[in-house]
């Protein structure tokens, strides 16, 4: 049971909904020109590890791609951290990327969906980890296509072996973009514990650009936004009890709030109000709820600004992934 509300977690960690995917169709991923409910914390059985490449839903075409290892973390690493980042970040992207690719595959096998087509996990954002085939990896990164390409291609070279692991299982290698400046439990965010997605420091965090916004929302769309997100709800005459805070975790995650007549979590509310975090604060201005926010993401895991920071300050990329999921170990992956 622990295995499903897992799976369930890291397959919504987006806060969209989920659109139908097209009809199925199957292809090659053109060669390039050189990712909680989550799974499971402990397995019962350890999965073996390979080199095979993987199958990836293209969301945009309905075609499963088959993508080589290599080419599928350098396509995962240009779509989810900026890369000007520093070269240790780089690579320990690349191995969360590895990890979560390698753990997906392990779930789809033991659990097919039938909306993957029989691929490993799909390209769509809102439901699993970024990735960009050459071709978008071109289109993104435009002029500075052959500079960024060539760093993060050799940072991926230089640690495609190696995967997170604990329990002799690939980890659940959450990341995101910047915490409040400690990172959030497991727990705390999605409901159930893992020894290994613990809260630590990343203090650095709050000096990473747009660490905190404020954002105002009118009485109107506050509560056609809350109307929709929460069915039933009673708000009530006063506009300055349609959202308060109640608790909050020791890393700034908003536990639980009152939303008119309702009790919800942060994660609730920064869907119905489309939020940058859980980590926020609620104050009212005549007919306004102003609402600032601290951090970027789930702020569990990895946090990438975090990353970046250690890795200018001379860490290595071993060292980043030490301290983002302690108790775990790096391996080779097996042939």
């Amino acid at each position: 049971m622990k295995k499903h509300l897992f799976s369930a977690i890291f397959l919504s960690l987006a806060i969209t909904a989920i659109p139908a995917l097209p009809t199925c169709l199957h292809g090659r991923a053109a060669a390039p020109a050189e990712t909680a409910p989550l799974p499971e914390a402990q397995a019962s059985e350890a999965a073996p590890l390979s080199s095979e490449p993987y199958k990836v839903l293209d969301a945009a075409t309905g075609k499963v791609l088959i993508v080589p290892v290599r080419e599928y973390v350098i396509g995962a690493v240009c779509a989810e951290m900026p890369a000007n980042f520093g070269t240790e970040a780089l690579k320990a992207q690349a191995v969360a990327a590895h990890t979560y690719a390698e753990r997906q595959r392990t779930l789809a096998r033991e659990e097919p969906r039938a909306e993957l087509c029989g691929a490993d996990f799909s390209n769509d954002t809102s439901k699993y980890q970024g990735y960009f085939t050459n071709e978008k990896i071109q289109q993104y990164f435009g002029k500075n296509y052959d500079e960024y390409y060539r760093r993060i291609s050799a940072a991926a070279d230089e640690v495609l072996p190696y995967v997170i692991t604990y329990a002799d299982e690939p980890i659940i290698a959450a990341f995101h973009s910047m915490s409040s400046g400690r990172t959030e439990s497991a727990e705390n965010a999605w409901g159930a514990p893992v020894d290994y997605l613990v809260p630590v420091d990343s203090l650095s965090d709050t000096k990473a650009p747009k660490y905190e916004e404020t954002v105002r929302i009118n009485k109107d769309e506050l509560r056609d936004r809350l109307e929709a997100a929460l069915d039933g709800i009673q708000l009530g005459e006063d506009m300055t009890k349609w959202l308060t805070v109640a608790e909050i975790s020791d890393s700034g995650t908003v536990l639980t709030a009152r939303a008119g007549d309702r009790t919800v979590t942060g994660n609730d509310i920064r869907t119905a109000l489309g939020l940058r975090s859980a980590d926020f604060d609620v104050t009212y201005d005549d007919e306004q709820a102003v609402i600032t926010t601290r951090g970027f993401g789930h702020g569990v895991g990895m946090s990438q600004y975090g990353a970046n920071a250690m890795a200018s300050a001379g860490s290595t990329w071993r060292e980043i992934l030490a301290h983002y999921y302690p108790n775990c170990t790096i391996e080779e992956v097996k042939e």
